[in-house]
């Protein structure tokens, strides 16, 4: 079960709290509805708290990506929040395919020749990642990934991040 994001009322993130504390909060108007996705309360009385070290752990996936705040408590590590990131590369690559069959169709027609774009063959590859180039399948896996990370740290006290270290074979 995913617990609730909990915001001060300077919008300094507190410590995940149950669903059920976070319906009273809401019913008693001790809290507002701050975000939606992922479900997030503002405390109205309330600017700071006593907050314990949560680490951020992703393990990247080829289809999916699988994200996770775990809280390190005296009596022991508990999961707080855990989520699993879908990749686009399938819709990604449907949508090419059926460009590319519609340009198959193009060529087969009596049409003029059409000269091809200027500078098509001088093109470079620029450093998109880190100083390295990436293939855009792999970069929106690693952007996604990032974008959850700075997301989630924005509200929960994240402490420290581990990001389980894969390689991905990009011809299969």
């Amino acid at each position: 079960m995913n617990r609730v994001f909990v915001l001060g009322s300077t919008k300094k993130p507190l410590m995940p709290c149950h669903p059920a504390r976070a319906r009273e909060l809401l019913r008693k108007s001790k809290a507002a509805v701050f975000r939606m996705e992922p479900f997030t309360i503002i405390l109205s009385g309330r600017e700071d708290g006593e907050v314990q070290d949560i680490e951020f752990k992703a393990s990247p996936g080829g289809k999916a990506t699988g994200i996770a705040l775990v809280g390190l408590f005296r009596s022991g590590a508990r999961l707080l929040f855990g989520a699993e990131i879908a990749h686009r590369g399938a819709a990604v690559r449907a949508s090419l395919d059926s460009r590319r069959s519609l340009r198959h169709g193009r060529r087969g027609r009596k049409t003029r020749y059409r000269q091809p774009r200027p500078n098509f063959a001088k093109r470079s590859r620029r450093a998109n990642c880190g100083g390295k180039w990436l293939p855009p399948s792999v970069k929106s896996r690693v952007d996604n990934a990032a974008v959850w990370s700075a997301r989630l740290a924005r509200l929960a006290p994240v402490a420290c991040a581990h990001v389980e270290t894969v390689r991905f074979d990009t011809q299969k």
